[in-house]
């Protein structure tokens, strides 16, 4: 097989997601991140189709960039224009870019019904604007856009797209499943059989859409049939159901078809780009996306835990690590001791399965579970009880009292919340308003920990959702609060349950605070053991 061309177009088929809009600024710094990934090929954007994509090729010439080509995204010309007129592909070549793609229509029924232009013009269009961009000295790269739909209806003609394509001197033909209906067998045997009755001697390359959630088995079965060109986009963002993910397809091929893609110290870096671009996306990051889900190494039932005390192997098929992931151990009503312990160990604790300690933990936490707590969505929270049952946490404020209050002034709606702590033998009480009650409990205790904790200023709350937990009791119900905080390195959740939602939202912010000042605790403590270089220079000269 000739060697792999990853080529990422999360920045034009990727925006094309609902609720994603790149600026200018996040498309270059994904630009940067991607080609330090080590990616092949990265699709910039439509510069004919929008001033932003055109102001980002602009732009994008002052990168220095190491490994990855940056592509220019663009159509045949119009029917009706000329190739060297047509306004698309002379914004393609202003583009500057040393690769350009293009998409031209396979499918008859588009002919007829988008272009409504005869067949064999179509594919005059085809052929005039590939050899166009290649009298301009471009890679070019043509995309055959519904060519799986279109072999299946009309397969003499589908392929004479991709010979029209040919003879312009395309360097690059790419198979597009654009609506992605096609079955991984279709996939294969189409690419096969078109390779064969073309007569194709160039680079064949595969786009899918997950709109039968088959992109990733399907762009899989194409690389099989011999397409070494792979498109895709980061997590599998793109237009309705989305795109072939790039991050399972760089997994699958290394780790599971012994195909090399990328240096084994970048496939270490897919979890950490994978966040990175959801996070830039402003799209919440999959908990279950394979290999790189913060749940895709996740165990909670005790057989399997316990199982994979003993080997891992049991129920992880790869080594969390190699992804850039890590094993959780999730703790629930579920739970044996087994996962208690696996946990503590975890976090440094000691505590054994057969001691009194474990069995009266995990009954602790059964009791909780059946109150209402959900610890597996709650790891700051759980921490926090493990480490206070072993008596291995030392409160770092105490709650004397708290008040809120809401008032309504014609239109205007305010919330002032009052506090009383102690913190370090400190009486402190402040008060603070907010947009609602728990920010303006949230503001008035950052307002009294503030001299004594200032690192709590690098963290906020990126996530706050209350469940109702029995809604036959109407108002009186029971209510779940979960939090979910972060900072510059990390993130973590936290949890209340009461009958009275201040009440709740107060439980899982205190352990939000205290999770965040026992962590930097922890990194306090680590750096301090670390020997000086001073230390370490006297040790190798004595």
């Amino acid at each position: 097989m000739s060697t792999i061309e990853l080529y990422d177009t999360t920045l034009r088929d990727g925006a094309q997601t609902e609720g994603i809009s790149f600026s200018v600024r996040d498309k270059l710094r994904v630009t940067e991140r991607l080609d330090a990934l080590g990616l092949h090929a990265i699709e910039g954007g439509w510069p004919g189709s929008n001033p932003k994509d055109a102001e980002f090729f602009r732009q994008a010439t002052r990168l220095r960039l190491r490994h990855a080509t940056l592509t220019a995204f663009g159509s045949t010309r119009r029917p009706a224009t000329s190739a060297a007129k047509d306004p698309n592909l002379r914004a393609l070549l202003k583009a500057d870019t040393r690769t350009i793609t293009i998409f031209g229509k396979s499918w008859d029924l588009h002919v007829r019904d988008v272009l409504k232009v005869s067949l064999d013009e179509n594919l005059k269009v085809i052929e005039e604007s590939v050899a166009f961009l290649k009298r301009h000295d471009r890679r070019v790269v043509y995309d055959a856009e519904h060519f799986f739909d279109g072999y299946k209806d009309n397969p003499a003609y589908a392929v004479k797209t991709l010979q029209a394509a040919l003879r312009g001197g395309a360097d690059t033909l790419v198979f597009c499943d654009t609506n992605g209906g096609s079955l991984p067998t279709e996939i294969s045997e189409i690419i096969r059989a078109s390779r064969e009755q073309a007569d194709i001697h160039v680079v064949m390359g595969i786009h899918t859409h997950n709109d039968s959630d088959l992109a990733v088995a399907n762009t899989l079965a194409a690389v099989q049939a011999g397409a070494c060109h792979i498109q895709g986009t980061i997590n599998g963002y793109g237009e309705r159901c989305g795109n072939a993910n790039l991050v399972s397809i760089i997994a699958i091929l290394q780790l599971k078809m012994g195909i090399r893609c990328l240096p084994d110290e970048k496939l270490k870096e897919l979890a950490e780009i994978s966040r990175f671009i959801a996070d830039l996306s402003n799209m919440a990051h999959r908990a279950n996306q394979p290999f790189v889900g913060s749940t895709a190494f996740a165990h909670k039932g005790g057989i399997h835990v316990n199982a994979v005390m003993k080997n891992p192997r049991t129920y992880e098929h790869v080594e969390p690590s190699t992804v850039g992931n890590h094993r959780r151990i999730l703790i629930s009503e579920l739970s044996g001791r087994s996962s208690l312990v696996l946990k503590a160990k975890e976090l440094a604790l000691d505590l054994s399965k057969e001691t009194p300690q474990a069995k009266k933990m995990l009954k602790l936490l059964q009791q909780l579970e059946h109150r209402g707590y959900h610890f597996e969505a709650a790891d700051g929270s759980m921490e926090l009880l493990l480490k206070r049952h072993l008596k291995q946490f030392k409160p770092f404020f105490t709650l004397e009292s708290f008040r809120v209050i809401m008032e309504k002034r014609g239109t205007r709606l305010t919330s002032e919340a009052t506090i009383k702590i102690r913190v370090k033998g400190v009486l402190e009480q402040t008060a603070a308003e907010g947009d609602g009650p728990v920010n303006a409990l949230d503001n008035a205790i950052r307002k009294a920990l503030r001299q004594f904790y200032p690192k709590l200023a690098e963290m906020h709350l990126r996530d706050f959702k209350v469940r109702v937990l029995d809604e036959q009791a109407g108002t009186a119900a029971k209510v779940r609060v979960l939090i979910q905080s972060q900072d510059a390195n990390d993130s973590w959740g936290t949890i209340g349950v009461s009958e009275n939602i201040i009440e709740a939202s107060w439980q899982a912010l205190a352990d939000s605070l205290e999770y965040k000042l026992l962590k930097d605790q922890s990194s306090a403590r680590a750096v301090s053991r670390r020997p000086s270089a001073v230390s370490q220079r006297k040790r190798r000269s004595r």
